[in-house]
């Protein structure tokens, strides 16, 4: 059975000024997502240890710890390292500001006021990503379930019909991944292909 991975996804907003808060969501409501706040570092931090984030949307002035030494904690976590961080900050920031930021592992900067459609397209690119992440990894395990229970005896059906069932879910999976972008996808499709030929070999092989 395939499994539907959820269209929406979590985006955090951290600024410790609510109307900045109200300002991205705003901006971003049109994109119709799960929008979470967080009004210091230190709720960030929390908040994506107890949920799964697609992108966040980090203000570096703030007080106690700033957007910096937060984005630099969500990059030491292996929970969190790999979530994309978009540093937003004042036409005051210093210029070396992008660059500190960078280096830490942002994966993009922008300055105040921002346009709304640039930061809308910005954070749909991420939001993309992280669906079809998603997608490949559900992928992923069903691959997995399906050449497990593979090694399992067989009870209810006879080795013909498990072949049979098993070459027609490998099939559903490799389609569902030929339709996903990407170099791991279509790595892990042409594997799936080859895993499907064999399961057919074998078919043959049985009823002769």
């Amino acid at each position: 059975m395939t499994t539907v991975v959820p269209d929406k996804c979590s985006i955090l907003l951290v600024d410790d000024m609510e109307e900045n808060l109200i300002a991205l969501e705003a901006v971003l409501g049109p994109l119709h997502q799960h929008l979470v706040r967080a009004s210091s570092g230190e709720e960030a931090l929390k908040a994506m240890l107890r949920q799964d984030f697609a992108v966040v949307l980090l203000d570096v002035l703030m007080p106690g710890m700033d957007g910096f030494e937060t984005a630099a904690n969500i990059k030491r976590l292996d929970q969190t390292k790999d979530v994309p961080i978009i540093l937003l900050t004042g036409t005051e920031a210093d210029t070396d500001y992008a660059y500190r930021g960078y280096a830490i592992g942002a994966a993009d900067f922008l300055t105040k006021p921002f346009d709304p459609w640039v930061l809308r397209t910005k954070v749909g690119v991420f939001l993309d990503l992280d669906r079809k992440n998603r997608q490949l990894a559900v992928q992923a395990e069903q691959l997995r379930r399906l050449l497990a229970s593979d090694r399992k005896p067989v009870e209810a059906a006879g080795p013909e019909e498990r072949l049979v069932e098993i070459a027609e879910e490998l099939a559903a999976i490799e389609l569902q991944l030929r339709g996903t972008e990407g170099p791991d996808a279509a790595a892990l499709a042409d594997r799936t292909a080859k895993v499907r030929r064999a399961v057919n070999g074998l078919r043959v092989r049985h009823a002769a």
